[in-house]
């Protein structure tokens, strides 16, 4: 990328803290709605926190209306993602597969269903042997119902961070890699200047887009964020002959064990629920026989595959499993787009957008009120997210 910089401008109007995929779609937006003077802050190389993960589902399943909305904005921008910014992102629209081992989850998701059909999605439930069909691995012992979307799938969130990156540098966006933020300074109710390791930049607002490092960015401006860290592993087969079928991104709801297509093989995931908080991203693949116990029982055939490579990242979890977009109620100039619990790649266009109208004071095409940091510190309803691996 041309607009890359090891020492810092001396001034900025805008400062994003972070170069995952919500830093730069916030600075693509922001800067083809013509913002100058974006400096974008990444501690590592553009990506390399969450966003680096290897494939991330896209999807407006959810059972919350704000995340259905945010995830069917977010969908039609990823498909044409290759015009608008002109990136190939390798979007594979095979729908998510819910499987639902019990009456009470098939009743919640129908009733999710029925609400995602209110509002434009065209997700359905469906009886066992359809979900087999569409996934040939599974065995449907035990298995009650399934929810299926056939417009949800999985990208490359490591290509869509260079696509927005490269549009933004075009657009003058200037990119600081391998620069760590030490410091905010404020005055009165304002940021005035971020403070890095390769300089000081006086600034005019601040947009903290840093995963799940926000928890120290927030602090460092008196700004609560109640984002942790919480490590997410996944493995990759052995090269499968013959070839696997193509198949959805397909969840076991009870357990969070998935599994979906990936080049020459399958792609394994599940959410440990033992996993402590923390920063570490070693793989560590013990937690394979988690997953291997819950495939003997959805999907026998996978319990036994070679895997031979695996990738660690981080989830930047809230308390309720739901973003933290706003405006700081104390420092205006300080905006936050973070802790979207595993839903962050997805979601990316749609917080592009919504952040880029903030910034301009525009309203945003949603309402994203609710999903103020404050909610936690104001004694505000929160909003739980049922549909979260």
């Amino acid at each position: 990328m041309s607009s890359t910089s090891r020492t810092v401008p001396p001034t900025a109007d805008v400062v994003i803290v972070g170069g995952g995929v919500m830093g730069t779609s916030i600075a693509f937006h922001l800067a083809e709605a013509g913002v100058h003077n974006i400096v974008v802050v990444e501690r590592g190389e553009l990506g390399s926190g969450s966003s680096g993960k290897p494939i991330g589902g896209v999807r407006a399943q959810f059972s919350e209306p704000l995340n259905i909305a945010l995830g069917s904005r977010s969908l039609r921008a990823w498909q044409d993602f290759l015009q608008r910014p002109g990136a190939d992102i390798r979007l594979d629209s095979v729908g998510y597969l819910f499987l639902l081992t019990s009456e009470q989850q098939a009743a919640d998701f129908e009733t999710g269903v029925h609400l995602q059909n209110s509002l434009g999605v065209p997700s359905r439930m469906i009886g066992p042997r359809e979900a087999q069909q569409l996934c040939p691995y599974l065995s449907t012992d035990g298995l009650v119902a399934a929810a299926y979307s056939p417009t949800d799938g999985h990208a490359r969130p490591g290509l869509a961070v260079q696509g927005y990156a490269r549009a933004a540098a075009r657009a003058g966006v200037v990119f600081a890699p391998h620069t760590a933020v030490t410091g905010l300074d404020t005055t009165g109710d304002r940021v005035t200047a971020v403070h890095t390791d390769h300089g000081r930049i006086s600034c005019s607002t601040v947009i903290c887009a840093a995963g799940a490092w926000s928890a120290r960015i927030g602090a460092m401006a008196g700004v609560h964020l109640p984002v942790r860290p919480v490590r997410r592993q996944l493995a990759f087969t052995a090269p499968l002959a013959p070839p696997a079928p193509r198949i959805p991104f397909t969840i076991d709801f009870a357990s969070t064990a998935y599994f979906h297509n990936s080049d020459d093989g399958l792609l394994f995931g599940l959410a440990d629920p033992e996993q402590a908080d923390g920063f570490d991203t070693t793989w560590t693949p013990d937690w394979l026989r988690l997953f291997r116990a819950a495939a003997r029982r959805r999907a026998p055939a996978l319990a036994d595959m070679q895997t031979n490579d695996g990738w660690a990242g981080l989830y930047e979890v809230t308390p309720d499993h739901n973003a933290l977009i706003g405006r700081s109620g104390t420092l205006p100039n300080f905006l936050y787009a973070t802790g979207f619990s595993g839903h962050g790649f997805l979601q990316a266009p749609a917080v592009g957008e919504i952040m880029r109208d903030l910034h301009l004071d525009r309203t945003p095409f949603v309402d994203v009120t609710p999903l103020s940091a404050d909610r936690f510190t104001a004694g505000a309803e929160t909003r739980p997210e049922a549909h979260v691996v």
